[in-house]
């Protein structure tokens, strides 16, 4: 059995502990008071140079506040970053062996978050090229709506009908994407099925008389009709007319049932007399109540 520790022993222990600890405190007391005083200047000069930074990009003309705003905070950390190393080294920590340890750690976290890196490589690429802006309405194959806020992880949508929708930014990027809100005018489509034996000039008349009383037709280009498709039964006959895009809704809608109500007085006003044997005359026949096809009408 080992001799129990007498209390002269204790305080024997006691004091060379003590001295040691003094001996290391005096060793390393500069290096410390150098580390916490790199440490407080580098924690300054991050902040003066992201606020610098962040300055500076938005006085550019066009540029995105919110890629300011990330790559402001990116000078912030890597600032930061570099201090903690220079830190380390105060103390005889070899910064290779950290930088490399670094480097395998975030090699490490790029695999597992492989996803996500992805989706802020496609929200810097939207923030810089702007297929679409914020209030904008777009479609792709697999989501549709009105842009809320394009984040660098993901954009909020909000779809026609008050639903909101949260979107990866990878989702948006690797597709064809349909913006609907970023040229001045669209054109209106509307398309009038007739029986094969209806009077055409006048049914393109009527069109055109429709469109020519909306004001909100732009008058250049005019509105135009042409014969679209020609069946053994039916022919189709299409409105050409050209809009604002902030009133192409209404619009669209108003010509449509326009048409709709034009066609119906046709049908009921009475038929011609029939002339004499002699003199009979064939008055060609307006459908009783056209199929009119509307192309285009998401907005």
């Amino acid at each position: 059995m080992e001799p129990a520790t007498t209390p002269t022993q204790f305080i024997v222990a006691t004091r060379a502990a003590i001295t040691e600890a003094g001996a290391l405190l005096v060793q390393y007391s500069f290096s410390i008071v150098g580390a916490l005083v790199l440490l407080f200047v580098g924690w300054l000069a991050s902040r003066y140079l992201h606020r610098w930074a962040l300055y500076g990009m938005r006085r550019i003309r066009g540029f995105d506040v919110t890629l300011a705003h990330f790559l402001a905070n990116v000078v912030r950390y890597v600032v930061l970053l570099l201090v903690m190393v220079t830190v380390l080294g105060q103390f005889g920590v070899q910064t290779a062996s950290i930088i490399a340890a670094m480097g395998a750690a975030g090699l490490a976290i790029g695999l597992a978050l492989q996803g996500t890196l992805q989706n802020i490589a496609a929200g810097i690429m939207l923030l810089i090229l702007r297929p679409f802006r914020v209030g904008e309405s777009i479609e792709t194959k697999d989501v549709n709506g009105s842009v809320q806020e394009i984040g660098l992880f993901a954009t909020e949508l909000r779809t026609g009908d008050g639903l909101f929708q949260l979107v990866p930014n990878a989702l948006l990027w690797n597709t064809p994407v349909k913006n609907f809100s970023r040229l001045r005018t669209r054109r209106f489509d509307l398309t009038v099925m007739l029986p094969a034996d209806s009077d055409i000039r006048k049914a393109e008349s009527m069109l055109l008389a429709i469109a020519e009383r909306d004001t909100r037709v732009n008058s250049k280009p005019a509105p135009v009709t042409q014969v679209y498709d020609i069946t053994k039964d039916t022919v189709s006959i299409k409105l050409e007319a050209w809009v604002n895009t902030s009133d192409y809704g209404p619009t669209a809608r108003a010509l449509a049932k326009s048409a709709k109500v034009s066609f119906e007085k046709v049908k009921a006003q009475p038929m011609p007399v029939e002339a004499p044997a002699a003199e009979t005359k064939t008055t060609p026949k307006l459908p009783d109540a056209p199929n009119m096809v509307q192309s285009g009408q998401r907005h």
